[in-house]
């Protein structure tokens, strides 16, 4: 006689692809392989010792809140090495790596741990350790060096005593964004293009962006929304004010070009735990963004405000999950 089937009491979801938080950041963080490398070709050795500087700051973060008194658990998914190398993409090449590394302990002290942990922190960890950076060293976060430095060649600001000041060794050079807002100097799209231009590690080379992001959204790492929400509004709004305030508000080919634009639409905007659950609520918070880059690049004090975007646009984000719920069915 053959035994009843079992009841089994199960929560949904019942059927997933079998994504794991440990395979989504390592696939992530593969993705950012050659966006590293792009770094160090346009910024030399220097660049790769930003990253490994910031990711020590984090990883060793993650250990001393967490993993020390559980093993590795919290280190094994990835999250702390992923927000650690994601912060030094959005920082100067020629930073001091101790600012990297403090860099790093703020984004996942205050950016994630402070909150409870992976998945309950209302801010991309990353970018808010790029804020504090930037209120607490400006200076710092706005020296620009342009590419072709020699690939063995380190700044002497590269190991720079904290809180001292390094000599400067290097020749400093401002952002296709600065050069727009503070000397009308336009960029060649080609430059933008392929990367040969000043900006932070990981937001010159659009080329190998535009890549990375496809690579990713073929292969369902992030809602596809997310990313074409933020680009298509950007390149939308930047075309209609081009087109009445010529003079003040550059086309979009260049908008969408320069800048940190398509490093955070594709490495931040996309993030899983700071941005809306609802396809809805997707379209919402991509096109809150490009209002917001737009808007600040075009009347705001700074030449760049995607992290400011993204920051304002994670703190709307329960109030867009709230109202951009689907209706129950029936309801």
């Amino acid at each position: 006689m053959s035994e009843a089937p079992r009841l089994e009491l199960r929560a949904a979801p019942f059927l997933h692809r079998g994504l794991s938080t440990r395979r989504l950041m390592y696939e992530v963080l593969a993705s950012l392989v050659p966006v590293v490398g792009a770094a160090v070709y346009f910024f030399g050795v220097a660049a790769l010792l930003v990253v490994l500087a910031s990711s020590a700051g984090a990883v060793l973060t993650e250990w001393f809140f967490g993993a020390s008194r559980r093993g590795l658990g919290t280190l094994r998914d990835g999250s702390a090495l992923l927000t650690g190398v994601l912060l030094a993409l959005t920082l100067p090449p020629a930073l001091p790596l101790w600012m990297a590394f403090l860099g790093g302990v703020v984004a996942i002290g205050l950016g994630k741990t402070i909150w409870g942990g992976l998945g309950q922190n209302l801010f991309n960890p990353a970018l808010v350790g790029r804020a504090f950076l930037q209120a607490a060293f400006p200076e710092a976060l706005t020296t620009w060096t342009p590419p072709g430095r020699d690939l063995w060649s380190v700044p002497a600001s590269t190991f720079a005593w904290p809180f001292m000041r390094a000599d400067v060794d290097v020749t400093t050079s401002a952002t296709p964004l600065g050069l727009a807002k503070f000397a009308g100097q336009p960029t060649e799209l080609e430059a933008l293009w392929f990367g040969n231009t000043a900006g932070s590690l990981g937001e010159t080379s659009a080329v190998v962006l535009v890549v990375c992001g496809l690579v990713l959204a073929l292969r369902r790492v992030f809602d596809w929304r997310l990313c074409v929400s933020t680009i298509l509004g950007v390149a939308l709004l930047s075309g209609v004010l081009h087109a009445v305030l010529p003079e003040q508000c550059p086309p979009p080919a260049f908008t969408v070009l320069s800048g940190g634009l398509l490093f955070g639409a594709v490495y931040m905007v996309t993030d899983p735990v700071t941005t809306p659950l609802t396809p809805l609520g997707a379209w919402i918070f991509g096109s809150g963004v490009a209002v917001l880059v737009v808007l600040i690049r075009v009347w705001g004090g700074l030449p760049e405000g995607v992290m400011y975007a993204i920051l304002l646009m994670n703190a709307a984000t329960p109030l867009i999950n709230r109202y951009s719920q689907p209706r129950p069915y029936g309801g």
